[in-house]
């Protein structure tokens, strides 16, 4: 029985080799996005979406190599399909458009389906090393936005009076004036808990702060 399933997976490796790339390729880029802190693929959606798009660029390939006809007739039915999903960053059309290139090289060559699954990844964890690098020095590698689709750890204070050093803070986000009161509000943002800690110690001490509110959504580097 076993001699059978070895000769069959012997027979069928330029078929098999490539599905377990394509796939295996899809689950890690979405594992190590994740473990740098880039929450948006930690949801089934995108999960599955890591995984089978590779798969289906794969087999389209498979399909259409060496046939004109086929190839033309792919195209057009392709062209009917659009995506109505609107991609939050260019980072994330970037990776969509890694998995599909992973795909097709999949089912061209499995080298360059590797070398470029290698370099993806090295590129997301050497990124997420220098961050944590500078981060340690108090100087940022990289700017925290809201754009990105990216929770972030939030301090919201207030005071009766202008705080020059909050309002000189690079992690400040928005002020606010309640005339009618005459309160200051200030909204900070921070990528790591450490850095949220520092500034609520900060504020504690400070005589002129009334009130300070937390919202922590842990660590993004």
């Amino acid at each position: 029985m076993f001699d059978t399933l070895f000769e069959l997976l012997k027979a069928k490796q330029d078929i098999i080799l490539p599905i377990v790339i394509a796939g295996s390729s899809g689950f890690l880029i979405r594992y190590a996005l994740s473990a740098v802190g880039q929450r948006w693929v930690a949801t089934y959606h995108h999960t599955l979406t890591f995984v089978l798009l590779p798969l289906i660029t794969l087999v389209i390939t498979k399909v259409i190599s060496g046939n004109l006809t086929l190839s033309i007739g792919m195209v057009g039915a392709l062209s009917i399909v659009r995506f109505r999903n609107p991609v939050k960053n260019p980072f994330e059309l970037v990776i969509l458009f890694s998995l599909l290139t992973i795909g097709i090289a999949a089912g061209v060559n499995a080298q360059w389906a590797l070398l470029l699954l290698g370099l993806v990844l090295a590129t997301v964890f050497g990124a997420h090393f220098l961050e944590k690098i500078y981060a340690r020095q108090n100087t940022p590698l990289f700017s925290l936005s809201f754009d990105e689709g990216m929770p972030a750890n939030l301090i919201e204070t207030r005071s009766k009076k202008v705080i020059d050093a909050l309002l000189q803070a690079e992690s400040l986000q928005n002020v606010q004036l309640d005339k009618q009161n005459d309160i200051y509000s200030y909204r900070l943002a921070f990528r790591t808990r450490q850095e949220t800690d520092q500034m609520i110690k900060r504020l504690q001490l400070d005589p002129e702060i009334d009130s300070v509110n937390v919202r922590y959504s842990g660590n993004l580097i």
